[in-house]
């Protein structure tokens, strides 16, 4: 139970206010105040500001339903409870509706009920205490000075534009190689703005088969294809009043493109199998490790949803270009990882320290983190010496540099050094490289 709770008691009749007033002094830590009209209330304010109200739904002055609207408009935080002599469910409902916590009926149990309530009401409002908390820690978890970890000039160009993202509700796409940390950044945006309060709902394209991303987006009704047995909310659905967060939008096929196109546009959604539009409310920040400009020349992506889509492109620079970030990140998931696992903070040694910094990762942030993870399992001191960095130099794609290959082929070279290394396993590279299998088809085809 909440300590020191503030309980008004507004209740025209003396004996029964009188008598509200007992049973709640019954509870150590309640204080209770009584009034007898709605205006006494109101006037009283400023001196007593209370937690909980206890409202006679037919006061001399106002109904419990006029009080509590003007107490709603003042303070939408305080819990109202209607007491009344009639029971009435519709206007139970009503009232209930229009923001009533409780609605109590004057009888026999009225003591039982009315602690009861109070007592539901007081958990309920800890809850709420501790959901706020739990949001604020998140929001704490996802800042831009705890998520994005570097100083290079690169990163800080990519940040400033990111900053003008905060105050406004622009559409983004974060363009960058994989594992660059597009949904880190994504996330940061959402819980630096102003829907930090509503959900934060990703998906991944490129990891849904083809045939199933529209029922994933958009919802379905029970009975809208054989295996619906029940009706399913879609991610837009999910998001409303949140963001919703396209990784990997590149791999959107055509058909689901020009659907996605409607529902930007109109700010509703159908679930498949109705007709009936739901509007919706939620931001759009998508991602992808290709150039849409180029996909829309070659037919592969809508120019008007490009144009749709592109308020403000921010580009996330691959971990190569980004000097002496390595180490930073690298400080950083050594700490991380001795924290979770209650190990000793393992140090970078200096002749590591320059392994790392010689090395290009094509694996970006992610590929560095597991690295780091399994340097502080082999080494047997507290210190990370070269030989603990599992580096994989035969894909090193700085001795590529020299040459004239695109970032697409040297993708592509990727993937089969991958696929060479683990017998041809499409699934598995797919999930240790987080990209499509879709796009690891494509991307052998192209090679042909």
């Amino acid at each position: 139970m909440n300590p020191s709770l503030k309980v008004a008691i507004v209740e025209d009749n003396e004996w029964f206010n009188k008598f509200l007033c007992h049973i709640v002094s019954l509870i150590q830590e309640y204080e209770v105040r009584s009034y007898f009209s709605g205006n006494d209330f109101l006037k009283d304010l400023d001196n007593f500001k209370p937690d909980i109200v206890s409202l006679d739904y037919r006061l001399p002055d106002m109904t419990g339903k006029e009080l509590m609207k003007k107490v709603k408009s003042l303070d939408p935080s305080m819990d109202i409870l209607i007491v009344s002599e009639q029971e009435d469910v519709q206007t139970a409902i009503e009232l209930m509706k229009s923001g009533a916590s409780e609605y109590l009926v004057k009888t026999r149990e009225m003591k039982v009920n009315l602690l009861n309530s109070l007592r539901h009401i007081s958990e309920n409002r800890q809850l709420k205490s501790e959901i706020r908390g739990l949001r604020s820690e998140v929001v704490k978890r996802h800042d831009f000075s705890r998520s994005i970890i570097g100083n290079s000039s690169a990163l800080q160009r990519s940040l400033k534009l990111v900053e003008k993202a905060l105050s406004s509700n622009i559409s983004v796409v974060i363009n960058g190689e994989t594992g660059t940390g597009k949904e880190v950044l994504a996330k940061a945006i959402h819980y630096g703005s102003s829907r930090k309060e509503g959900r934060f709902v990703a998906v991944n394209v490129a990891a849904i088969p083809s045939e199933l991303i529209e029922s994933e987006l958009f919802g379905f009704e029970k009975g809208a294809f054989t295996h619906a047995t029940n009706k399913r909310i879609g991610k837009f659905e999910e998001a409303d009043g949140g963001t919703l967060f396209l990784d990997e939008i590149g791999e959107m096929p055509l058909g689901v493109q020009a659907k996605l196109l409607r529902v930007l546009q109109e700010k509703e959604v159908a679930r498949l199998g109705s007709n009936v539009e739901i509007k919706i409310d939620c931001r759009i920040i998508a991602a992808t490790h290709r150039d849409l400009f180029e996909e829309v020349k070659k037919g592969n992506f809508r120019e008007d949803l490009y144009y749709r889509l592109f308020g403000l492109n921010v580009i996330l620079p691959p971990l190569r270009e980004r000097d002496q970030d390595v180490i930073l990140l690298a400080e950083y998931f050594s700490k991380t990882f001795a924290e979770e696992n209650g190990l000793e903070t393992k140090r970078l040694s200096a002749s590591s320290r320059e392994k790392l910094l010689d090395y290009s990762w094509p694996g970006n942030i992610r590929e560095l983190k597991s690295v780091i993870d399994l340097a502080c399992i082999l080494t047997d001191s507290d210190t990370i010496e070269p030989e603990h960095l599992s580096l994989r130099s035969s894909i090193d794609t700085k001795d590529l540099l020299g040459t004239n290959k695109t970032l697409r082929e040297y993708s592509i070279e990727i993937v089969k050094h991958f696929l060479e290394k683990h017998d041809n396993d499409i699934s598995k590279v797919s999930r240790l490289l987080d990209v499509g299998r879709t796009t690891i088809y494509r991307m052998l085809k192209e090679s042909e």
